[in-house]
């Protein structure tokens, strides 16, 4: 059995309300959008995801970056996790990025994260994109048990977790 029903559809696109942005999934292609984001935001992204994830290294690459993404298209296709661009209403600019993801700590069916650019933080962009992806994810995606990390539970008690089994 999968982490996800064999027959669930994952949205292609998603309004943020009140705002011209949208979120879609993540594509190779967005590399040129994607690297100056996290590369301009990644000192505050350190601060975030580096102690459970590692990322965004100081030296990552462009090309380390298009290999990443590439990943992220392949795990959306094959339904393994998930990575939506916040992109604004052209696309001409990736603004920041929600991860749903299967759980890797026991007590969730789904673990969720995201992020804005510095230049959005603390903004009505961010704090619309706060309100909507916990209702998007009650609404539009199959867990009893999501996780938001860094939100509802710490990142530091969520390293503290067991692993899921």
């Amino acid at each position: 059995m999968t982490w996800l029903p064999e027959d669930f559809v994952h949205p292609v696109h998603v309004p943020v309300p009140g705002t011209t942005l949208h979120l879609r999934p993540i594509r190779e292609a967005d590399t040129t959008l994607d690297y100056p984001a996290v590369m301009g935001s990644r000192e505050r992204l350190w601060e975030i995801f580096g102690p459970a994830w590692s990322w965004p290294s100081e030296t990552m690459t462009y090309e380390a970056n298009r290999v990443d993404l590439r990943r992220h298209e392949e795990e959306i296709a094959a339904h393994k996790s998930f990575n939506y661009a916040l992109l604004n209403e052209q696309e001409t600019a990736l603004l920041g990025c929600v991860y749903i993801d299967p759980p890797e700590r026991a007590g969730s069916d789904g673990e969720v994260a995201w992020w804005v650019v510095d230049e959005l933080a603390g903004s009505e962009e961010e704090r619309a994109l706060d309100a909507l992806v916990p209702q998007w994810i009650a609404a539009d995606w199959p867990f009893s048990r999501p996780r938001q990390l860094g939100r509802e539970i710490s990142w530091q008690d969520w390293r503290a977790l067991p692993r899921a089994s």
